[in-house]
């Protein structure tokens, strides 16, 4: 098989590179680069070279990533959806925590008073302001049922509450995971309505950017607690700060410290832990090594941003070739015409559209030569061709 150089933006746990087969090199030149790894750099003022072919993100957020850019060199992008999952739902669940007992306003207490010789007394009467509540029988929304958004509504229903969940675009896998006491909101507004907190785990879309501002807050029961540790920008700072003031929040956990969340009263600022695990980057790391090695070994395409997933398995013939292109009429009738005017016979042939882009598979029973190559390169709506095997 074919020698393969990998190029790390960031430090990348060993215990995913390590799974790289022999002949893949970890390379300090992104000009030599095949693939890349990648977790939080930033990569939009980057120069790709021409002999890159994948960027796999060792995460679930891809906003660090040039994905148009990528998707018109014909450079695939994979994430990690579901890696981290496990550790943000932790820390959620100790979010639901601070906000229902103030727990940082107890230990803030204790550490001011520290030199207090009887603070075993003062204490005592010190505590009820800070006591809180108990969040079990208490209702919990959870906007997105992703992967995340999932382990958290099962993990609350554990715990005793009444969990309403909202996502309609919920995968079928994610469905069949949910447990079957979480309540469908069809509307968002039903949530908003009667939870007493409320969950994000949705992306930043066009949609979703500032969704939680004066108008929802508007909807929702005097006192709610809003937990976010999806996106920094779904919620509308001034208007957050607003209900924190008022009293119409009672409390916003969030993991995205910002010049405005860290000056907010009742807010508890987390600086960015939940996907910081030692667990959770281990996963990631493995996750994304193995989608990157399974595509520039066998052109296999799965957890993907930009292109359709494909998976051919292993090519049992000749050769194998893959050719990225728009989705556009006539794509697979040019590839085929040039297959048949070099008397090229394909075995097996996979095709996959995804929005804008297609993805072509072919396993075929001679080797393709230069010129049926350059045929290829040329038609009308092709982005990439390369020979996998």
């Amino acid at each position: 098989m074919k020698d393969r150089n990998i190029y790390c933006f960031n430090k990348i746990s060993p215990v995913g590179t390590d799974l790289f087969r022999e002949g893949y090199s970890l390379t300090e030149d992104l000009k030599s680069a095949h693939g890349v790894l990648v977790r939080s750099a930033n990569l939009f003022e980057t120069e790709f070279p021409d002999s890159l072919r994948a960027i796999a993100r060792a995460g679930a957020g891809v906003n660090n990533i040039p994905i148009d850019q990528c998707s018109e060199k014909g450079v695939v992008v994979f994430n990690t959806p579901g890696a981290n999952a496990n550790a943000v739902k932790e820390l959620v669940v100790a979010a639901l925590m601070l906000a229902a007992r103030d727990i940082r306003g107890g230990m803030k207490w204790v550490e001011e008073n520290a030199e207090d010789p009887d603070i075993a007394k003062s204490v005592e009467k010190a505590k009820k302001q800070f006591a809180g509540f108990e969040i079990k029988g208490k209702r919990l929304g959870v906007i997105g049922l992703g992967a995340i958004g999932v382990l958290v509504a099962n993990t609350a229903v554990s715990l005793g509450m009444e969990v309403y969940g909202y996502d309609p675009y919920i995968s079928i896998g994610s469905a069949w995971n949910l447990k079957r006491e979480v309540r469908h909101s069809e509307k968002l507004d039903e949530l908003f309505e009667c939870c007493d907190f409320i969950t994000l785990h949705v992306p930043a879309t066009a949609d979703t950017k500032g969704m939680i501002g004066a108008q929802a807050f508007a909807k929702m029961k005097d006192g709610v607690s809003i937990l976010n540790f999806a996106r920094d920008v779904l919620v509308n700072d001034a208007d957050m700060a607003e209900a924190l003031e008022s009293g119409k929040v009672a409390r916003y956990i969030t993991d995205f410290p910002n010049p405005a969340s860290v000056h907010m009263k009742n807010a508890v600022v987390i600086p960015h832990l939940g996907a910081s695990t030692e667990e959770s980057e281990d996963n990631c790391a493995i996750m994304a090594v193995r989608e990157l090695q399974d595509y520039l070994d066998n052109g296999n395409i799965s957890h993907s941003v930009n292109f359709p997933e494909l998976d051919a398995g292993v090519c049992q013939t000749e050769s194998r070739i893959a050719c990225l292109h728009r989705n556009v009429p006539n794509m697979l009738g040019q590839i085929t015409a040039v297959m048949g005017d070099e008397d090229i016979n394909i075995a097996t042939l996979y095709n996959k559209s995804r929005d804008k882009y297609a993805y072509t598979l072919m396993d075929i029973e001679n080797r393709i030569t230069d010129e049926a190559l350059d045929r290829l390169r040329a038609c009308k709506g092709m982005l990439r061709v390369r020979i996998v095997k």
